[in-house]
């Protein structure tokens, strides 16, 4: 059984989370610093710096490609 009154609502919550769907772009990250270096070559990045953002003590790596 439908409503009317339930569709718009429904509409309603649809658009209310598309709004909240929109978030800032995170740098690309990698766990190797082989793959973050090749990514760099292909995007023609010069000066950059690799940075580890897990802690010195943790066995996985997640690296960011910052350019400088």
């Amino acid at each position: 059984m439908s409503n009317r009154y339930y569709t718009i609502r429904l509409k309603r919550v649809a658009a209310r989370r598309a709004r909240a769907r929109r978030k800032r772009s995170r740098p690309k990250s990698f766990k190797t610093e082989e793959a973050a270096n090749n990514w760099a070559k292909d995007n023609k990045i010069a000066n950059y710096e690799l940075k580890n953002l897990k802690n010195p003590g943790n066995k996985l790596k997640k690296i960011v490609v910052v350019p400088q």
